[in-house]
């Protein structure tokens, strides 16, 4: 028992001075370790702080550029309106002028037809010549004023044959242009002594164009019965049926009107 209480009293302290010194070591330890974190998280804020400077001082002078740009791009969408507003009222006016144009060209062009195949054997092409060669296929009693514009020579396939096209031969009366015209389109081909001229009305390439496209849709309604239809000037196909009248601007529309029939 007394060995046992003598180890005690001589444990005691020397416990008591192990866990003084484990403290004191753990304290120091701990505080040097909150001191290092301390500088580190201190560090850390500095340049974090620093990091958001320049972030705002970035952020600011984008905020100018944007604002600028915006000021800019505002600027810009105005002029592009005033430059769409420009472009819809100048293709308006281009679109009236062209319209007003080929009205011109057409009228200028009321009392003019083309003939195509006329054999040059006939002789140097004149205003006489072209009179008397309508006269004779046409078998009128009145000589025509003509005035012959332009022509070209035609080269046949084959043995060679040179005859001429008439891009616009103007008749002086519109009466005589019509009546050519409208004779022309009974007999198809008029014969001139052996040889074969076709006469066509003089149209502007934009209106043959309109014109030719409802090619299709007449040949449809020449398989039609009991059905009348003509191809009015410019470009205005008319279709008669029953008492009922369609007129059509669009080779389109002509066409699906035509599947219903």
């Amino acid at each position: 028992v007394e060995v046992e209480d003598f180890k005690a009293e001589l444990l005691t302290p020397l416990r008591e001075e192990m866990a003084g010194i484990f403290k004191t070591q753990l304290e120091m330890a701990l505080t040097n370790n909150l001191i290092q974190i301390k500088l580190e998280l201190h560090g850390v804020k500095t340049e974090l702080s620093a990091s958001i400077t320049a972030i705002r001082s970035e952020v600011d002078a984008l905020k100018v550029t944007v604002a600028d740009m915006d000021g800019q791009l505002s600027s810009r969408t105005d002029d592009v309106v005033s430059l769409k507003s420009d472009l819809v009222r100048l293709s308006a006016q281009v679109l009236a002028l062209n319209r007003k144009y080929e009205d011109l060209e057409s009228r200028s062009r009321r009392n003019n037809i083309r003939i195509i195949g006329l054999p040059e054997e006939r002789g140097p092409v004149s205003a006489d010549t072209i009179s008397t060669l309508l006269k004779d296929a046409f078998g009128l009693e009145k000589d025509l004023v003509v005035e012959p514009r332009k022509s070209h020579m035609l080269l046949d396939k084959g043995p060679i044959v040179k005859s001429y096209i008439f891009d616009s031969v103007r008749l002086h009366y519109y009466s005589d242009c019509a009546d050519i015209l409208r004779r022309a389109r009974a007999q198809q081909r008029v014969k001139v002594g052996d040889s074969t001229v076709s006469i066509f009305p003089d149209f502007t390439p934009q209106t043959a164009k309109a014109r030719a496209a409802f090619n299709d849709v007449r040949r449809q309604l020449r398989e039609v019965p009991d059905i009348r239809f003509g191809l009015l000037h410019p470009a205005r196909l008319r279709i008669t049926r029953g008492g009922v009248r369609r007129e059509f601007t669009s080779p389109v529309e002509a066409t699906a009107f035509v599947k219903t029939l």
